[in-house]
């Protein structure tokens, strides 16, 4: 029976193929997470070994579409091996800094009502192999990345094991190495998920999907504010700020009329301290079936000033990839059997 490749570090390719030699295991590593997905292509290993690399590891994943968008956004459509569908997302930015935005669900069971992703429903968990072969794809057609940020499809604590072995992966100095600060996770707020990580790392950035600070409007927004409260979410973020020194990253999803009020501004004033965050204002990305507006210019720009104003560091989030609906909530596969 064949093993998946993508998520085996050196010594486990060593034990899993039983190599004469603990070199070639790393030899192995560096060919497969510098995208070369074909055994034959590596050329500094003999052709026996080639063969039977070939006989006992496969990718498991293909690469079903690619579409690019006018701003050099691109969106893979992947095909797993029970037939499920995901998509994940390089984004280039001005200077050329390339990042990739990886799923680490089929679906999601979250159901942030203001998110396509969320129409799918959760199907399955990601395995930590499937979640580094969509880097490997990425790589493989577009060349070094080194920055990466788990904003595609799914709520990724809620796959913290699979999560936690594709970020060792992607952090190896044989391998990509991806400097932890350079990783993002984003979460709508698993709160014992957080307290884990604080203890047990990896210690990457965390970035909470907040969309607001007034509790009775996240619950309608962001069910999982149910079950998780933003005082337990918050709790939660100061100890993982205590233990790791790291800036939480607070988003903002915009929808006009809805959280972009003047009383949500206070709200998350009064919320933020003492927690140590960039607040990053993302104007909400039209989704299909999905009835919220989209807010103006001017009221992004409103609401970025009054935060400037109050002493609180803002980003806001460049719209890539909405040709192609790979922006922030955007990404979603339909079943074609369900259509």
């Amino acid at each position: 029976m064949k093993i998946p490749v993508a998520s085996l570090l050196p010594d486990e390719i060593s034990g899993s193929v039983r190599l004469r030699h603990k070199y070639q295991g790393t030899q192995i590593f560096k060919w497969v997470q510098s995208g070369t997905l074909k055994f034959q292509d590596m050329t500094n290993l003999s052709k026996v070994l080639r063969r039977t690399l070939n006989e006992k590891l496969y990718i498991s994943s293909k690469l079903e579409d690619t579409l690019t968008d006018s701003d050099g956004t691109v969106k893979l459509k992947i095909k797993l091996e029970d037939a499920s569908f995901i998509e994940t997302v390089l984004l280039t930015d001005r200077n050329g800094r390339k990042t990739a935005c990886l799923s680490t669900q089929a679906g999601c069971g979250m159901g942030c009502t203001f998110c396509r992703t969320g129409k799918m429903g959760l199907k399955r968990n990601l395995k930590s192999y499937e979640i580094v072969e969509q880097m490997l794809l990425l790589v493989s057609g577009y060349g070094r990345i080194t920055n990466m940020v788990f904003m595609g499809m799914g709520e990724p604590l809620e796959n913290p094991e699979n999560l936690r072995k594709a970020i060792e992966v992607f952090h190896h100095t044989d391998g990509g190495g991806i400097s932890l600060r350079r990783i993002t996770v984003s979460t709508c707020g698993i709160v014992p998920k957080i307290y884990d990580m604080a203890e047990n790392g990896p210690h990457i950035r965390i970035a909470l999907s907040l969309i607001t600070a007034d509790p009775v409007l996240r619950s309608l927004l962001v069910p999982v504010n149910r079950r998780y409260p933003l005082k337990s979410v918050k709790d939660a973020l100061l100890y993982y700020q205590e233990k790791t020194g790291k800036r939480i990253t607070l988003e903002i999803v915009l929808l006009k009329g809805v959280n972009d009020r003047a009383e949500d501004m206070e709200r998350l004033l009064k919320f933020i301290p003492p927690l140590k965050v960039v607040v990053n204002i993302i104007p909400w990305n039209p989704a299909e079936d999905i009835r919220f507006n989209e807010p103006s210019p001017s009221g992004v720009l409103r609401f970025k000033n009054m935060l400037v104003k109050a002493g609180v560091a803002v980003t806001e989030r460049y719209r890539r990839g909405r040709g192609i609906n790979g922006a922030c909530g955007q990404l979603c596969v339909i079943d074609p059997v369900l259509k």
